[in-house]
């Protein structure tokens, strides 16, 4: 296990580091929360050590508004969320018709408040998406919570669907492409939004921080030009890069893979951002 991140240690503001959810049994014990800490307080413990936290579990259904309400106290100020958008909604067969489906999340999750930063849409692979109804749909997608800002990110796993067109869909809506560092996903980091989405999934089970130092200080840089307004030009591009040179906010979680060294990768990234 790597030293905790301190949470007092500042980072430049509009950055988010963390992990895919708080519930997983190999990070209990030592691995990541406490010996002996309750399950019903590690999200107070791992809002604490990571400052973002993708939810995966509205993936397979939603939560009640109170619950997404005790997420919010037990998080502190600063901490955000992005999660994960109901795959009954990306799965519908015309997702155009989806306007109702869409408003129910929103309008629960919004319970959520200050702390709910992205809506993450995922379409799986083998999902073959339609241009005008995939449109249509994005423009269901609301722009607000409740009273804060809503942004949306858009994982495309069709590659087929993985066009310039694409590319240019998105900066009309101002919605992220997720740059999804896969080996089995269609990968790219083109900027089409004045934020960016990266799932890391590339951790290591015989690495206690997941990933290699010199992994962590080149996403380090990356995140850094990121934020700048930069666009790391080592990353795969679909397209020629033509995104404006503007600052933007990031947002970096480490995914599946080796899950149970995640927590070390996400605290380990932000001990390398806070000291540049």
């Amino acid at each position: 296990m790597t030293d905790l991140f301190d949470a007092n240690v500042p980072l430049p503001d509009g950055i988010h580091v963390g992990i895919g959810g708080w519930t997983f049994a190999p990070w209990r014990g030592g691995m990541f929360y406490p010996q002996g800490l309750v399950q019903r307080r590690e999200l107070e413990y791992a809002s604490r050590h990571v400052n973002a936290i993708e939810i995966n579990g509205t993936w397979y259904g939603t939560q009640k508004p109170a619950t997404y309400a005790k997420w919010r106290e037990q998080t502190p100020e600063g901490f955000v969320f992005s999660a994960k958008a109901p795959r009954r909604i990306t799965s519908a067969r015309t997702l155009a018709g989806t306007r109702g489906q869409v408003e129910d999340f929103v309008a629960g999750i919004a319970e959520l408040g200050d702390r709910l930063a992205v809506l993450s849409w995922q379409f799986e692979a083998g999902r073959r998406l339609e241009h005008d109804d995939f449109a249509a749909f994005l423009e269901l997608l609301p722009a607000r919570a409740g009273h804060h800002r809503l942004r949306h990110a858009l994982e495309i796993r069709d590659p087929e669907f993985f066009t310039p067109d694409l590319l240019a869909l998105a900066r009309r809506q101002r919605m992220a492409i997720v740059y999804t560092d896969s080996p089995e996903y269609p990968s790219h980091a083109d900027l089409t939004a004045d934020f960016v989405y990266a799932r890391l999934m590339r951790s290591q089970a015989d690495m206690a921080t997941g990933y290699p130092l010199a992994a962590l200080k080149a996403w380090a840089s990356r995140i850094h030009a990121w934020r700048r307004g930069e666009d790391p030009a080592e990353l795969p591009h679909l397209h020629e890069a033509d995104a404006p040179a503007t600052p933007r906010e990031v947002f970096v979680f480490f995914i599946s893979a080796a899950k149970q060294h995640n927590p070390a990768a996400a605290m380990r990234l932000l001990q390398e951002l806070a000291q540049r």
